[in-house]
């Protein structure tokens, strides 16, 4: 495992950057659009910069890896790309001040690794696309995977506050880092400065289910809000779940301003992907809490690019995760 935590501070600085990456895009969407003449582009811009940038610092460091990543360079190469090829290449250079665009093409596609390795990156350079465009929460997440098993995960949280009583919903001029290593704990520093003492992040504990805090997806396309309403009702929990874009939520479970995040399937047919979860669920872990799918089975991260065998998300402090499932299995959310 002592080579797993030589990973570490590549991998924060990987994430770091592409942090910044992602600010400069986000704090300037009109003229990206200028460029690209599209509404949307902001986030794809984003998306592609990010990966690339992360891309780059992870080969500056270790030379050879294999990563799988969200994203393949292969839009960026159409005729009619061009304005899009540019405005990523531009974004790029806000940590890469010398990247061309070749070097940024090949720097995506070193994302297009299958899994099959026996350790491996796994990237999402923009989770939470929507609270992206929304000036909201959104998360670069980098995860480690040996073996079947996350080892490591960092995510980088570029809205997030480090105070902790500060709304989800304010966007922070500083943003946190947060990760961890397997049997490290789970930590913080700021995203602008990841080189400062980390702090300890610890689940929640102590709360009656009556007061239980919950959080969860924004979109109910990605969970299921009236499932929530209804587990929540059979604890007789009275609270209103926090909604809140990305991987973010695991971090907030960690952080300790969550008692859990849930994650109800919404369709029988619908696999998560390994990227939209390995970093969030080992942090999460690391910090004290338990996650599980909602029938009670460890993700297994060792299926290649899905989470095939499992439905669902739930993450709880060890205090909540019990009843949590209980409550889950009686109404049938894993059937």
């Amino acid at each position: 495992m002592s080579d797993i935590f030589t990973l570490l501070e590549p991998a924060r600085r990987a994430v770091a950057a592409a942090v910044a990456v992602t600010r400069a895009v986000q704090a300037d969407l009109a003229a990206v659009r200028r460029i690209t003449k599209d509404d949307k582009s902001p986030v794809t811009v984003a998306d592609f910069a990010a990966q690339a940038v992360v891309a780059l610092r992870l080969g500056a460091t270790l030379g050879h890896f294999d990563l799988i990543g969200e994203e393949s360079s292969a839009a960026l190469r159409a005729p009619d790309a061009a304005p899009l090829l540019e405005a990523v290449t531009n974004a790029v250079r806000t940590a890469e001040r010398g990247a061309s665009a070749a070097e940024v093409l090949a720097a995506i596609d070193r994302g297009a690794h299958d899994a099959s390795a026996e350790a491996y990156w796994t990237l999402d350079p923009v989770d939470g696309t929507k609270g992206f465009l929304r000036g909201g929460q959104y998360a670069i997440s980098l995860a480690y995977i040996a073996r079947g098993e996350v080892v490591l995960g960092v995510l980088g949280c570029p809205n997030m506050s480090r105070d902790f009583a500060r709304p989800f919903d304010a966007p922070d001029p500083h943003g946190c880092l947060v990760h961890a290593v397997a049997g490290g704990g789970a930590w913080c520093v700021p995203a602008d400065d990841p080189g400062a003492t980390p702090w300890r992040l610890q689940a929640a504990s102590g709360r009656p289910l009556a007061e239980l805090s919950v959080c969860e997806s924004v979109e109910a396309g990605h969970s299921r809000h009236d499932e929530t309403a209804r587990l929540l009702d059979c604890l007789g929990a009275r609270g209103i779940p926090a909604r809140l874009d990305s991987q973010c939520k695991y971090a907030v479970v960690a952080r300790g301003q969550a008692d859990a995040y849930l994650r109800l399937p919404t369709s029988k047919s619908y696999v998560e992907k390994i990227w939209d979860h390995a970093a969030g669920a080992l942090i999460a872990a690391e910090a004290g809490a338990i996650v599980t799918d909602v029938r009670g089975l460890p993700l297994d991260f060792g299926r290649g690019a899905t989470l095939s065998a499992n439905a669902g998300i739930i993450c709880a402090g060890a205090e909540y995760h019990g009843a949590l499932l209980d409550a889950a299995r009686r109404l049938g959310l894993g059937d």
